[in-house]
């Protein structure tokens, strides 16, 4: 995150965990027009395997919290509009800990800096050591080699969901006896109650 997203995420976090969540991370894109403050949310990971699920009125209650915090800091002075989400089968990676929480899976990774000529990676986690990730991608060549990723040089990553296994795909299995693949939705709706936040800079 940039210094201006993680300054606003350490200030955040408190709120969003005493309303039993937990805030995964923020994206924060200025514009001329006004600024827009995602937050992504989450149930604590005991919770998660439990079967509990972010909901709306989860998405919602965060927003009038955080609002009301934002009034007072206020660390955005300028036009901008909050929304709360739910991270969602794409979900996005902030932290070393994210990639390895989700080790083993496929993501994409874009890169502040080049790495090889390189700013897209799109692979497996392979592992997490410290604040690298070692991730699997495919070379020039087709085969598959291994980039070590520093995560202060990943300027955003994503899940890359399996259709699959999320039954929106049909399996290798059953689209060789049908000879035909249905097509997988490109993105699953998430909860976004969106708020706006302060019309008047200072």
């Amino acid at each position: 995150m940039a210094d201006k997203a993680t300054q606003i995420a350490g200030l955040l976090a408190p709120t969003v965990e005493a309303l039993g969540l937990e805030l995964i991370g923020i994206e924060y894109l200025p514009s001329p027009g006004g600024a827009m403050l995602r937050l992504y949310i989450d149930v604590p990971q005991a919770d998660a395997a439990a079967g509990r699920l972010v909901g709306i009125e989860d998405c919602e209650s965060v927003s009038r919290e955080v609002s009301a915090q934002l009034d007072v800091e206020d660390p955005i002075t300028s036009h901008y509009t909050l929304e709360v989400s739910s991270p969602g089968v794409d979900r996005p990676l902030f932290t070393a800990a994210h990639f390895a929480r989700f080790a083993g899976e496929e993501a994409k990774v874009t890169l502040k800096l080049p790495q090889d000529g390189r700013r897209r990676l799109q692979g497996r986690i392979a592992a997490v050591e410290g604040e690298t990730v070692r991730m699997e991608v495919e070379g020039v060549a087709g085969q598959t080699v291994a980039v070590d990723v520093a995560i202060g040089n990943v300027e955003k990553a994503r899940l890359v969901p399996d259709w699959t296994a999320l039954g929106f795909a049909p399996s290798k299995e059953s689209k060789g006896r049908s000879g035909k693949a249905a097509k997988a939705p490109k993105k699953q709706a998430n909860p976004k109650p969106a708020a706006e936040g302060p019309t008047e800079a200072e």
